[in-house]
């Protein structure tokens, strides 16, 4: 009785091992005619464009020594003065400005003045503009307020483009086109044709210094030129007919 128990159970289990051994084989041939009737192939597009954003950093600076600092806030409180009537009458709006409270870093000499400690006391005023053009001029002027015992300088200047998702979903459809004109071509080499799309994978985007190949693979952002350049690829699978 037990046999006619064991032997159906080694029929079960031989039958069990046939199937896994059938459909892995099956399996691996689909694989095998999937992998030779497809192409992927890497698209990719470009375009210039203008910023239409710009940030203008500008530090002001002033020296005083202890024990009493409050003649150089005060010095540096005319010197953020200057710099507003500057910004005024070059005709940035005061909407466009902003400026961070006054720190204070204590300076290290070699050779110290016993009993005297030296501070660096520093503001800086922010401009961020859609008159990209204006703020460069700005910028080129800002050496002008170095009067009477002020450092003044510019921190950083940047430009950007506010457009970007936008123009990231149209260089999409143009690199996917791209890279679907490629497979056309790789295709013609080998006798078939390119059938519909299977699969699309987006790059990051690049946006880089007119003709610039400083690309990352985590995507770039030049903030350093007014015009530029805006890349982006596309991975894509296309079927072999």
């Amino acid at each position: 009785m037990e046999d006619k128990k064991i032997i159906p159970a080694i029929i079960l289990g031989l039958a069990l091992i046939v199937s896994a051994f059938t459909f892995g084989k099956l399996y691996y041939s689909a694989q095998s005619v999937n992998s030779k009737d497809s192409l992927s192939v890497t698209g990719s597009t470009k375009t210039r464009v203008t910023s239409d954003q710009a940030k203008l950093v500008i530090s002001l600076s002033r020296d005083a020594a202890t024990p009493d600092l409050s003649p150089g806030y005060k010095n540096l409180a005319l010197d953020l003065a200057t710099a507003h009537a500057f910004l005024t009458k070059s005709g940035v709006a005061d909407a466009d400005v902003t400026e961070s409270p006054a720190t204070a870093s204590q300076v290290y000499e070699q050779y110290p003045t016993v009993g005297v400690t030296r501070y660096q006391l520093v503001q800086t005023i922010t401009i961020q503009s859609g008159d990209v053009a204006k703020v460069t001029e700005v910028s080129k002027n800002v050496p002008s307020l170095a009067k009477g015992g002020a450092v003044v300088s510019v921190q950083s200047l940047e430009y950007y483009y506010s457009k970007l998702p936008d123009l990231r979903v149209s260089l999409l459809t143009q690199a996917v086109q791209d890279a679907k004109a490629r497979a056309e071509k790789i295709a013609e080499g080998t006798g078939r044709k390119i059938g519909g799309i299977m699969t699309a994978e987006g790059g990051v985007v690049q946006v880089l210094a007119p003709n610039s190949v400083d690309v990352s693979d985590y995507g770039s952002y030049d903030t350093s030129s007014i015009d530029k350049d805006v890349m982006i690829s596309v991975k894509a699978s296309f079927r072999l007919e």
